[in-house]
């Protein structure tokens, strides 16, 4: 065999595995450790049950397979084998069994002791997958609990490998790796906002063919997904010389087309337009050219769907660097680089951890079944708390948990489908009719810029030749291709239904919180049973219609726009969840019409099917509802009740222990003062007629009245016996009363230890004068005051000495 980089450091990976039972590998990509470490456990006779090695995809588990039995001059599925979704090539006598993620978790939840199995491979951990994750978080459970001699071994590319040998408690083992110079290249200017990228990236393809061609090697260049790559290849069909082989590589593919991808070109030069599929679990031979376009399909939960969906991101640095690596790989390289070199600071280092950023219902789903909580397992990350909690509470929707948290038997039904538990659960209630809708539901959008209607997708999978011959919207073939048979692969899996539903009823048992009412009003806006608000194109086909299910939006958190959706009628709502639609009672404010209006609602989740008036409420639950239409409208002081809070407020600022009568207090504690009085209000205007004085007045008991009164009393009584409401909303207590009433006044009136303010009032009701020294204003300015008085009010009393005259409020006496 030919000497690898891996082959230094296996003596040491196999002593540490023997001694401690479990080892962390850190290797670079090409170095080897993916085909060479599992024949090396085998040969050195470390356990004696398979070995199981996981791959994160199903090409890279087959080639890795295919590799080592071709070491070993072996057809497949003898010493070595592999398991991926829906195909198998295993023996009884197979030692070493490479499988995808997922088929791990399945085997743990069958057989936790996993009998037969001495040692688990986790390859390409620093992928972080979330399937990755769970398997060795369950791992090291079942090592640690049921089967002490379970040998367990990480390995990884680019991950800083100490918090896992951390978590696992297990030696580090690192293999330098052997690679080439590689001459980076980069764009002089970044492509800007709105720049054509795909054609910019052909041209750099093109570019870089015609470069290299004295040096020969083959041109690997990274591409987002099957789209751009789709497009990639059809604009390099007739810009790259004959004898250069364009060939496509992403994971959907067909095995036979991705085999000719990885091969060595009959032509002997070839371009590869590959996802990141080919950054480290893949080895394509002679590669001296890469071509990076600077972007990366991810798995993120999108609120939209409700599902995880493949989004494109910026490349971080490390996985640039990966990238680049591959042009090194057999002698020195060149790689281009679509984005300047002042852009890669921009770049994050790592990509983040699957678990961090996608949808958890899944895992939630497993870790049910396993009968754990995150926080019992060794996770390398803890799963975010709430994204666990909306996923128990889906779950919960589902069926698939009970009220106490705790998995039922429909939810071990869903952990058995290899798909999401909204799709399962459809599976599981609808048979075998419902296979198609799930695999197109699992599925990106088969036709681009078609209206909203889910059943026009369903009429492109039926035909798609007729579906081109009678509509204008492009169906992608590739994909209704990968629909047809995902149905077929999901049919074996499931039971004929007894009854014949609709692909609307179907869909809504995997959606039930995607039921869209119509609002009223133009524009088709819609609630969703779920509480969430969404709206449709106005120009859709769908705009009308009263119901809708919504199965795929934008996700806006404020009001998702819809992408995909089909009608649904009232009858088919009620017939599926007729076990969930109840009458409530509601009594709520009204901001549009101002008032409290009182229903009875038939319900299901937060959409309402029929209402009625709500009679005979009782008068507490009208008086609540109209709390938040004063919350709404604003509290109303009038004079009283405005001089009383500033009262309180004064004495307050004293340091007295009385009730918060500021606005900000007095709103916070509506409950406590103004519920028990609101009786018989019910809108606008009876709010705008009600006092609230007796309100206020009821938040101050006996003794805190007496203290108030006692600081800040309400009135001041004038000589004549007569009470002025004294004004404390300014920042000296003030009354206004006529000059003639306080006639023989000759102490200043105080009040909490400040003299009042004083605004004598002409017998016109007029200011003439402000004070706030009585007696000083007898003995100064009252002259001139009486002078200019007794002129414009003759017959009103003005002596020259007013402290020795009697208050009054009439006129002078009419001589006989």
């Amino acid at each position: 065999m030919t000497t690898l980089p891996i082959d230094e450091v296996l003596p040491e990976l196999i002593s540490a595995l023997k001694s401690r039972g479990r080892a962390v590998l850190q290797a670079p990509p090409g170095a080897g450790k993916t085909t060479r470490v599992p024949l090396a456990m085998l040969q050195a006779d470390l356990c004696q049950g398979r070995i199981v090695m996981l791959e994160p995809r199903r090409l890279a588990a087959r080639a890795a397979a295919e590799r080592m039995a071709e070491t070993l001059g072996e057809p497949m599925g003898k010493t070595v084998g592999y398991r991926v979704r829906g195909e198998s090539k295993v023996s009884k006598g197979t030692r070493i069994e490479v499988v995808t993620e997922g088929i791990l978790t399945q085997m743990l939840q069958s057989n936790p002791d996993l009998p037969g199995v001495g040692a688990v491979i986790f390859d390409e951990f620093h992928e972080r997958s979330l399937n990755a994750d769970l398997g060795l978080a369950l791992c090291l459970e079942v090592a640690g609990a049921l089967r002490e001699d379970l040998m367990l071994l990480v390995m990884s590319a680019t991950l800083d490998t100490e918090p896992v040998g951390q978590l696992m408690n297990a030696p580090l083992v690192t293999s330098e790796g052997r690679s080439f110079p590689v001459d980076i290249r980069w764009l002089n200017h970044p492509l800007g906002v709105g720049a054509r990228r795909l054609e910019a990236f052909t041209d750099l393809i093109v570019q870089a063919e015609r470069n290299t061609r004295a040096t020969g090697g083959s041109i690997l260049a990274f591409l987002p997904g099957e789209r751009e790559i789709r497009q990639a290849e059809a604009a390099l069909s007739s810009q790259l010389p004959a004898q250069c082989d364009v060939f496509p590589l992403f994971g959907a593919m067909p095995f036979a087309d991705q085999r000719k991808a990885i091969s060595p070109s009959i032509n002997g030069r070839k371009v590869v337009l590959a996802t990141s599929i080919a950054e480290t679990s893949l080895t394509i031979p002679d590669v001296r050219v890469v071509v990076d376009m600077g972007q990366a399909r991810r798995s993120r939960f999108n609120p939209g769907s409700g599902m995880s969906r493949l989004v494109t991101e910026r490349v971080t640095r490390a996985e640039a660097t990966q990238r680049a690596g591959r042009a090194g790989r057999v002698a020195s390289g060149i790689c281009y680089r679509l984005w300047s070199k002042g852009e890669e600071g921009a770049l994050a280092t790592f990509p983040p951890a699957e678990i961090e950023a996608t949808d958890l219902t899944g895992l939630v789903l497993e870790l049910s079944l396993w009968g754990a909580e995150p926080s019992e397992l060794s996770f390398l990350t803890q799963p975010p708390e709430g994204a666990m909690a909306e996923s128990r509470s889906l779950l919960t929707m589902l069926g698939a948990l009970d009220g106490k948290g705790w998995i039922t038997d429909h939810g071990r039904a869903l952990a058995a489908f290899p798909l999401h538990p909204r799709l399962g659960h459809m599976l599981v209630r609808a048979g075998t009719q419902a296979a198609q809708l799930a695999a197109l539901l699992a599925e990106r959008d088969p036709l681009k810029g078609a209206p909203a209607d889910l059943l026009l997708r369903l009429e492109a999978l039926r035909n798609r030749q007729t579906f081109q011959q009678n509509r204008p919207w492009p169906a992608n073939k590739g994909v209704l291709d990968r629909i047809k048979a995902e149905t077929r692969r999901l049919e074996t899996h499931s039971k004929k239904g007894t009854k014949k539903l609709s692909p609307a009823a179907m869909a809504a048992m995997a959606y039930p919180d995607r039921i869209g009412q119509r609002r009223k009003g133009d524009m088709p806006r819609y609630i969703l049973s779920g509480g969430k608000g969404a709206v449709l194109d106005a120009s859709d086909p769908l705009a009308s219609a009263p119901f809708i299910l919504a199965v795929d939006t934008d996700g806006n958190p404020r009001e998702a726009k819809i992408r995909m959706a089909v009608r649904i009628s009232e009858g088919e709502i009620r017939d599926l969840f007729a076990d969930q639609i109840e009458w409530t009672n509601s009594c709520e404010w009204s901001k549009r019409e101002r008032r409290v209006i009182a229903r009875r609602k038939e319900r299901f989740g937060a959409i309402s099917l029929e209402e009625r008036v709500w009679k005979d409420v009782p008068p507490e639950i009208v008086a609540k509802a109209m709390l938040d239409g004063v919350r709404d409208l604003g509290l109303r002081f009038n004079g009283a009740a405005a001089r009383l809070a500033a009262r309180v407020e004064l004495v307050r600022a004293d340091g007295v222990d009385l009730p918060d009568f500021s606005l900000e207090g007095l709103m916070a504690s509506l409950e406590d003062w103004l519920l028990p009085m609101l009786s018989g209000v019910r809108n606008a205007d009876d709010w705008k007629r009600f006092d609230l004085l007796p309100a206020l007045r009821s938040r101050l008991d006996w003794s805190q009245t007496q203290e108030l009164d006692r600081r800040a009393p309400g009135s001041f009584e004038t000589p004549l016996g007569r009470k002025v409401p004294i004004d404390y909303g300014s920042e000296t207590p003030e009354i206004a009363v006529r000059l003639q009433e306080v006639f023989g006044v000759t102490k200043h009136p105080i009040v909490g230890g400040t003299p009042l303010k004083i605004t004598l009032l002409s017998p016109a009701q007029r200011p003439i004068q402000i004070t706030r020294d009585l007696p000083g204003f007898w003995t100064g300015s009252y002259a001139e005051v009486r002078k200019d008085m007794r002129a414009q009010y003759p017959k009103h009393p003005w002596p020259e000495d007013p402290t020795q005259a009697d208050p009054t409020l009439r006129a002078k006496a009419r001589k006989n």
